[in-house]
């Protein structure tokens, strides 16, 4: 993977979060290209749970002060970064006062969903693109991991096609079993559609359940990964029928070589 430049984009990552499937993997495959001379790049919410002394979290100034267009209000976009100790890898972290100072992830004390998971999930693409984009720095790769970040293949291959910065920019997705019971807000598919994109490819989102969030983030990547050992039959079959390349499940002793084959001639190829 040397030389190679990455992009990270993950719901969750250690040392900030505790360990998940999600979470360990968005830290070792990271890792692993870093070792081998590839660049990379992780983004990951700026959750309320994140202890930002602890980590040393500090705010960008140079790439902060953006507003991003949610729903047709103005969100502004701030932009914290920290050093994952001993690594060398720098994190960056999305943040906005409304959707992420809670001090939580993606439920309430009582394990409820938060009823705006999906216009967090909207701004998180966004923000991660603007800010690659003032970053000026074109991945090779964008791996994305965990549902709250899986807006993101459909955003870059539809809001922003015409951005000459991703053109060669291949999306890998790894599906998962960390799921969510019921579905994200109702109105989910008038907020993305608000942006301009088709109502015809997004349809599913009428019905905004994890496996059909999933389907919008298989439909508009490149390649796939099977993140967990077992996921939802119907995500299984969905696999299946998508004729992309899909890497079978390896797990965090195992991945290494497999992910990095993949990449080479599976994904870049």
């Amino acid at each position: 993977m040397k030389d190679k430049r990455i992009l990270y984009v993950s719901s969750e990552v250690v040392p900030y979060l505790p360990e998940t499937e999600i979470s360990s993997m968005s830290f070792e495959a990271p890792r692993m290209v870093n070792k081998q001379g590839g660049q990379i790049r992780i983004f990951m919410p700026r959750y309320g749970n994140i202890n930002e002394r602890r980590h040393q979290l500090h705010e960008v100034i140079r790439l902060s002060g953006i507003n991003l267009v949610i729903n047709d209000l103005d969100m502004p976009l701030i932009i914290k970064v920290a050093s994952i100790p001993k690594e060398r890898i720098q994190v960056y972290f999305i943040d906005n006062e409304d959707y992420f100072k809670r001090k939580a992830t993606l439920t309430d004390e009582e394990g409820k969903l938060y009823p705006d998971n999906d216009e967090r999930a909207i701004f998180f693409a966004k923000g991660v693109i603007e800010t690659v984009k003032k970053l000026n720095w074109s991945p090779d790769i964008i791996h994305v991991n965990g549902w709250l970040a899986s807006l993101l293949p459909l955003y870059l291959k539809e809001y922003y096609k015409n951005e000459p910065l991703f053109n060669d920019s291949k999306i890998v997705t790894s599906v998962y079993n960390q799921s969510f019971d019921g579905t994200l807000d109702s109105n989910m598919l008038a907020k993305v559609k608000f942006d301009n994109i088709d109502e015809n490819i997004i349809k599913v989102l009428e019905n905004p359940t994890y496996n059909n969030i999933m389907k919008v983030a298989i439909d508009h990547s490149d390649a796939l990964i099977k993140g967990s050992a077992e996921i939802p039959k119907e995500l299984e079959e969905y696999l299946k029928a998508s004729k992309k390349p899909v890497l079978e499940y390896f797990s965090l002793d195992d991945f290494a070589d497999p992910y990095a084959e993949f990449y080479s001639t599976q994904v870049l190829n």
